[in-house]
């Protein structure tokens, strides 16, 4: 069927065992609580809300064009990278440079000319000829013949140009029908680029242009008629061009990068066939075809587009190609049709794809899912350096996903996904970081409190603090095991003390109704216990699987109201503190706590593993690397605990356990709070473990570095095989004398020395000194 322009066109201006059970029950424990904690962080994190709302913002920044000339630079960047097609054979243009009207000595051609040109070309049976020269008044001598063979001559197309808003246009040559004529307007975008190829478009009654079809459709249509194809209307509600099998599918003003496109008459994204007039097609000059310097073959059965090129004639635009040389080109209005010829003949007869988009929710999908890839990197991704690489290589997997996309002539929109990627994580990554600020305030905040009231305790404790007979000390100065959270300044406890004598009198546990804690926690197996209380293995029968956790029970030294109500305080804030020590993967996390009859109760995840103390049996000296690799670790630990304001002032091997789904260190036991009795007047109470508490500790004044000389010492003793109480002492300086019992680096040496000095003024200062200087080292 014919296709008229009325059903395919608008009337618009052109715009720009038992045993194993125990095991698999754990193991179930340890992955629902990695899941537990892993779906607390995506719903708790800022990173799903901030891509959405950057999603948002981006939509609505498309929605108002803001960033369609971004995305229409970026087009013409992919469009700069894509490789250039061969020469088009079905295709010659027929060039007027300057020294051809130079030659001439005239502008405009004479009709004489015109005449002579076409009769030459014409000779050589083309399939059809474009005059993109307009002819709309006559150019003696020779106007009668050139009329009479453009009036004769159905292969020869001329030119019009539809009438807008600021000239009536221009006619095409008289007594040429319109049906052989093609106007010659091209769409511009609102940047002066030529993107996007028309076909047919309804000119104004007033036009004196009455052509509906484009010069180029009318060459394309008239060599696909030779071929025995006729273009067609598809059924659908909105009609849409058809040559064979290949439809044409209208541009939309919202199409890959646009977003306001004027999309009047019927348009097409232009896929550019190359970049400049040579690459296009053969060409030849006016001069060569008059004075028969060209080959028969070059136009029998080809396309012959006849145009100017020259500088001085006005008839080029600007492509997506100006801006890949220094000075900006322009591709001459001949090849610019050209370009769109040679498009709908590749698409109907080679089978080269035409551009393709997405719909606009695809397209919001698109832009969401790399928002959101920009957000939970962040999430992840914890390390900054770690963090740039990242974020770069998912910038480069979108942009070759977008490019690989473009070769295979899809179009998508690239920059907003690549602000969404950035502005998302950057936005997480603020947001984070004011979190982190507001965490790290109210960790101190609540240090502060546990401090007060610690000491609030010790004085309602020292009111009515009964002599306690004397005990010999043991290995260590104070029971550890089972403790409640740490807090980096209170060195005293408010439960009944660890070696047995009790605070007043022995407080009895209350008669329950039933034998689970709480209603869920049934006892398995007891770890430890002390006058202080107990901790034991107990299942969460609460929980799918009932897997295992550690309950720690502790018994207030005296039940007074007043005492009651401080501990109570005083536990509350402990137990925040343990909640917020219990995110980082590495230390077991707090699951609950509670009061029951009048003792407290703290439930932690369970790890499986072993302490590192099997790792170090006595007279067995570990491998250098094995040692940097454990002290390491540990540190890594401590310098998120250190970020929390909180000392854990008990690092020793028993309290460092390995991890046995993983093999991963796991820091246990924190315990600033610790079981003590009244104190004699002058006395003070020291918290940690002989051999592993510095001086400092011993005094009642531990800090940060008091950590890193626990943690020192593990590693000398790791490395010669020696208690840590057993090594010299140096009576000059206080301490440790231990570098020729080891065989070690002077490089590890040194910063072990320096992790365990005496004065912990000459230590350093924090965990993340020693990361740096261990990297140092070579393994």
């Amino acid at each position: 069927m014919k296709v008229t322009s009325g059903d395919l066109t608008q009337t618009s201006e052109l715009k720009a065992p038992v045993k194993h059970q125990g095991n698999v029950r754990t193991k179930l424990s340890t992955a629902w609580s990695q899941v537990k904690r892993l779906s607390s962080s995506w719903l708790g994190h800022p990173a799903l809300l901030a891509s959405l709302t950057v999603t948002g913002l981006l939509l609505f920044a498309r929605y108002q064009s803001w960033l369609e000339p971004w995305e229409l630079s970026a087009y013409d960047r992919l469009l700069q990278l894509r490789p250039a097609l061969p020469p088009d054979p079905r295709l010659l243009v027929v060039t007027i440079t300057e020294a051809d009207i130079q030659s001439q000595e005239k502008w405009p051609l004479t009709d004489a000319v015109v005449n002579q040109l076409l009769t030459k070309l014409e000779q050589y049976e083309p399939a059809v000829i474009g005059l993109d020269i307009y002819r709309d008044f006559p150019q003696q001598p020779g106007n009668a013949e050139l009329s009479a063979k453009l009036q004769k001559s159905d292969r020869i197309i001329p030119v019009c140009k539809i009438s807008d808003a600021e000239t009536p246009g221009t006619p095409p040559p008289p007594s040429v029908p319109v049906e052989r004529v093609g106007f010659a307007d091209i769409a511009i975008d609102p940047n002066g680029i030529v993107r996007r190829g028309l076909l047919f478009l309804e000119p104004p009654d007033s036009s004196r242009c009455s052509s509906p079809s484009s010069f180029s459709f009318q060459l394309a249509q008239k060599y696909l008629e030779t071929k025995g194809i006729q273009p067609e209307l598809t059924k659908d509600k909105e009609p849409q061009l058809k040559f064979g099998n290949i439809v044409f599918k209208k541009l939309s003003p919202t199409d890959g990068g646009y977003q306001n496109a004027d999309s009047g008459g019927y348009q097409i994204l232009l896929n550019y066939r190359s970049s400049n007039t040579n690459s296009l097609a053969q060409s030849v000059t006016l001069t060569d075809v008059l004075n028969n310097r060209i080959d028969a073959s070059w136009v029998k059965n080809r396309i012959v587009l006849i145009g100017v090129t020259a500088p001085s004639i006005d008839d080029a635009f600007f492509t997506p190609y100006s801006s890949q040389e220094r000075l900006l080109r322009k591709m001459p209005g001949v090849v610019v049709h050209g370009q769109i010829v040679s498009q709908l003949l590749s698409a109907v007869l080679d089978g080269r794809p035409l551009f393709w988009f997405w719909s606009d929710w695809v397209e919001g999908l698109w832009i969401f899912g790399w928002s959101l890839v920009g957000g939970v990197l962040v999430l992840v991704i914890r390390h900054p350096g770690r963090l740039v690489l990242v974020e770069l290589g998912a910038l480069g997997l979108l942009l070759g996903t977008s490019i690989l996309l473009f070769f295979e002539s899809g179009w998508i929109p690239v920059v907003a996904p690549i602000l969404g990627l950035i502005a998302s994580g950057t936005s997480v990554l603020a947001y984070s970081a004011y979190q982190r600020h507001q965490e790290l305030e109210e960790s101190a905040k609540k240090a502060q409190e546990q401090k007060e009231n610690i000491a609030l305790l010790e004085a309602l404790l020292k009111e009515r603090a009964p002599t306690l007979p004397t005990t010999e000390p043991d290995e260590s100065l104070t029971e550890t095991t089972a403790l409640p959270p740490d807090e980096d300044t209170g060195d005293t406890a408010v439960w009944t003390q660890g070696n047995g004598a009790t605070v007043d009198k022995p407080i009895a546990p209350r008669p329950r109704t039933t034998h689970l804690l709480q209603g869920r926690y049934e006892k398995s197996r007891v770890l430890a216990s002390g006058g202080f209380g107990l901790t034991y293995i107990a299942n969460d029968t609460q929980r799918p699987g009932s897997p295992q956790c550690v309950v720690k029970q502790l018994r207030p030294a005296r039940q007074d109201a007043r005492f009651l109500e401080v501990a109570r305080r005083l536990f509350a804030t402990e137990a925040e503190i343990l909640e917020k020590l219990g995110t980082h993967p590495q230390i077991p996390q707090l699951l609950a706590y509670f009061v029951e009859n009048n003792e407290f109760y703290l439930v932690q995840e369970y790890i499986e593993g072993e302490p590192i103390t099997e790792e170090m049996p006595v007279d067995k000296r570990l491998p250098e690397p094995h040692v940097v690799e454990l002290v390491k670790g540990v540190l890594k630990i401590l310098t998120f605990v250190h970020e929390h304001s909180v000392i854990h002032r008990d690092i020793k091997p028993g309290n460092i356990m390995r991890r046995k789904t993983d093999g991963q260190l796991v820091l246990i036991d924190f315990g600033a709070v610790k079981h003590i009795q009244p104190q004699q007047e002058g006395e003070t109470v020291a918290i940690g473990t002989r051999g592993y508490a510095p001086p400092e500790q011993y005094a009642g004044h531990p800090n940060f570095s008091s950590d890193i000389y626990a943690l020192g010492m593990i590693g000398i003793q790791a490395l010669t095989g020696i208690a840590t109480y057993q090594l010299p002492i140096s009576q000059e300086t206080g301490d440790v004398s231990w570098r020729h019992l080891a065989n070690v680096s002077d490089e590890f040496a040194q910063i072990l020395e320096k992790m365990v000095r005496y004065n912990f003024v000459a230590r350093y200062n924090s965990a993340t000194a020693v990361i740096e200087d261990l990297k140092t080292l070579r393994y």
